[in-house]
């Protein structure tokens, strides 16, 4: 039988994501739902979380799922909707604040109702023993779901260093593996598959490794966790019976793999090699603390971009934006601040000089150096172009992203461990 509900579970583009990969889930749209006005639009929306007539109510940022019950449950979905976000805090998910982004369930069946009423007492216990409060979750009949704008629906697969970050709390149901997950296929180029246990929760290096790494992760290479069990088409040479195994991937073939937890750093450096090659001039800089060639050939095709932010080039955090970008004529992308909490300093009294070196806090590959000759006495961040790529404004329809096929390098030879 065919069914639709809705979830909001704050921004629409991670949810979309989610319910998308599950077999039995047919169609998930982006869109607008919950509130008392017809027609939403995206900045409306966004608009009326802080200004609204009185007594009005707010729509919040959902997905429409259609799926065949016969094949995946509505058990199952709605136990996943409660695991992936933090029900528990009210309007918001993280740092998107609002009663757009407030936690719902939308019903069309009176036995969807009966699972979100019963599952929500069956996670707030759960909840309450790891510390977190009452869940807050609206739920409620759907009257009218509102799709989204064009550019909203997929927008993470088009947009894969698309900002929506986890908000999961980390608790989960015991028997959520025990339902009907998605096989996992080759992706076509590369990707990174981890291995993890059939529960996750009895494998502490993979809870270790999600949360140190999975969890901070927003790289423009996919990265998919799951049991070996779940793996089809894979030309894997390693053995899958440890948890955590990391493999890197290209066209379904294994290039490489470590068994056992991969602290961070390791795993960046790992994935350096794999994605821009150890002879490349942007490993070079992100792992060697070389410097661009001034006015090369990234650096000009980044200092004319649309409104958007600079991201880490493995990690896909991002890390500056361009309202903070201006022309120091250096021949070096420059910005007089970084975005909040995504940079660090480091004192570098390399070739005899005393800089104050940029690092990236997720990935900790260097970015460049910082000098107090900015504009209006503001500081010069000054960044080499081969350890970013750039991510557009949504709003700017003009270019979404400028990533690896955008310039040259992608090429580069892979060497090192990795060459096949």
């Amino acid at each position: 039988m065919l069914l639709e509900i809705v979830f909001a579970a704050g921004c629409f583009w991670g949810v979309e994501k989610n319910f998308e990969q599950f077999d039995g889930v047919l169609d998930v749209v982006s869109g607008y739902s919950g509130g008392s006005y017809d027609n939403p639009g995206y900045y409306e929306v966004l608009k009326k979380s802080k200004f609204k007539k009185q007594d009005e109510i707010n729509h919040t940022e959902a997905v429409k799922v259609t799926y065949d019950s016969s094949v995946i449950s509505t058990d199952f979905l709605i136990k996943n909707f409660w695991e992936i976000h933090d029900p528990t805090q009210l309007n918001g998910q993280g740092n998107d604040i609002g009663d757009n982004y407030r936690s719902a369930i939308y019903w069309t069946n009176d036995d969807q109702k009966s699972i979100a009423l019963n599952t929500k007492e069956q996670f707030q216990p759960l909840l309450t023993a790891k510390g977190y409060g009452n869940i807050t979750t609206e739920i409620k009949p759907l009257k009218k779901f509102w799709p989204a704008e064009y550019y909203h629906q997929d927008y993470l697969s088009k947009n894969p260093n698309g900002y929506c970050p986890n908000h999961s709390t980390g608790v989960k149901f015991v028997d959520i593996k025990s339902s009907k997950a998605k096989a996992i296929k080759p992706l076509v180029g590369m990707e990174i598959i981890v291995i993890e246990a059939e529960d996750i929760n009895t494998c502490p290096y993979c809870l270790l490794f999600e949360k140190n790494v999975i969890s901070n992760y927003q790289g423009s290479v996919p990265l998919r966790g799951s049991p070996a069990s779940k793996l089809v088409g894979f030309e894997l040479k390693s053995p899958t019976f440890a948890t955590p195994t990391i493999f890197f991937i290209r066209d379904g073939v294994e290039i490489w793999s470590k068994q056992g937890y991969m602290a961070p750093d390791e795993f960046y450096r790992a994935l350096g090699e794999f994605k821009l090659g150890k002879s490349s001039e942007s490993f070079d800089v992100a792992f060697n603390e070389s410097t661009d060639a001034r006015f090369c050939e990234q650096y000009e095709i980044f200092k004319n971009t649309p409104d958007g932010v600079f991201v880490d080039k493995l990690s896909g955090r991002a890390l500056f934006d361009t309202n903070d970008r201006f022309d120091s004529k250096s021949g070096w992308l420059s910005f007089t601040k970084p975005i909040d909490n995504e940079v660090y300093e480091k004192a570098d009294y390399s070739f005899g000089m005393q800089r104050t070196e940029i690092r990236s806090v997720v990935s900790d590959i260097h970015l460049g150096h910082v000098f107090n000759d900015g504009p209006d006495g503001k500081p010069r961040y000054c960044i080499n172009a081969t350890v970013l790529d750039f991510v557009a404004d949504v709003a700017d329809n003009s270019i979404e992203s400028y990533s690896d096929e955008h310039y040259p390098g992608k090429d580069d030879e892979v060497n090192g461990r990795f060459a096949e």
